[in-house]
């Protein structure tokens, strides 16, 4: 079993939904990111997603677009990204990670030196928005050899015909994409969310985890209510976009992470 295979069984013996977090790598700087992503597991969140940062962000909303600019114009790179996992794990070994992003740099480094690299640093789940269930092997089939478990998005537009496609090589968990649209674009609405989430866990045993949306613990709380889970990313990096200190964001994620425990 991956760490996301175990986190996940582990909630499920414990009656809890899952909360995961989304943080862009190199933002605002490496140290200071680095330092976020050790305070997430204490503020309660049981998966991060760290985003790689990427010159042509298609799926995001302006926040993480503009999030991973400054990481870029601060140096950020793949192989950084990669360094920051192996950092995190010297001191977690238990926690979760999921890199998230576009396939380019993966193609870029070449799909088996990134796949050994990023297995060696502690990765365990890949999201790749751009890589659709057609072209699974480029990454997704090599990636789960791997041991890397490979999370594929739903969104309220996979119907009934493309929703075992999408679901075909998936694992570790399903990511529902609560609204049409781009990141950080428009507030979730559980009695939307609940309906789609059924029908994806009519169709698979694996968790369903819902995000794009989640700004307040009070969502967080109605959208893990009718999934397995709440990933919320934009409104924590709109933080760091302000400035504010790792202590008050880690402050920020912990109430947003007791809202979906307490679903």
């Amino acid at each position: 079993m991956t760490r996301i295979e175990k986190k996940f069984a582990a909630l499920r013996a414990e009656g809890r939904k899952a909360f995961v977090s989304y943080i862009m790598a190199g933002d605002p700087d490496l140290a200071t990111s680095l330092e976020l992503m050790r305070g997430l597991p204490d503020a309660g969140v049981d998966v991060i997603e760290l985003g790689m940062p990427f010159t042509d962000p298609m799926a995001d909303g302006p926040t993480i677009q503009l999030a991973g600019q400054r990481a870029l114009e601060g140096g950020q790179t793949l192989q950084k990204t990669l360094d920051m996992v192996a950092e995190f794990r010297k001191g977690d070994a238990e926690t979760p990670i999921v890199m998230m992003g576009y396939y380019n740099p993966i193609y870029s480094r070449g799909v088996d030196t990134f796949l050994a690299d990023a297995k060696a640093a502690g990765v365990d789940g890949l999201i790749v928005v751009d890589l659709p269930p057609e072209e699974d092997v480029e990454l997704c089939i090599p990636a789960q050899k791997a041991g890397i478990n490979f999370i594929r998005l739903a969104t309220p537009t996979t119907d009934d015909r493309r929703l075992p496609k999408v679901l075909q090589n998936t694992s570790g968990f399903v990511y529902y994409v609560s609204i049409t649209g781009i990141t950080g674009a428009a507030a979730a609405q559980a009695t939307d969310v609940g309906p789609e989430v059924a029908r994806i866990k009519a169709a698979t045993d694996l968790p369903v985890i819902v995000g794009f949306g989640i700004r307040t613990p009070e969502t967080s709380r109605a959208i893990a209510s009718v999934a397995d889970g709440a990933v919320v990313g934009s409104a924590i990096v709109k933080m760091v976009e302000e400035g504010k200190p790792v202590p008050e964001i880690l402050a920020f994620v912990a109430g947003l992470a007791e809202g979906a425990h307490s679903a």
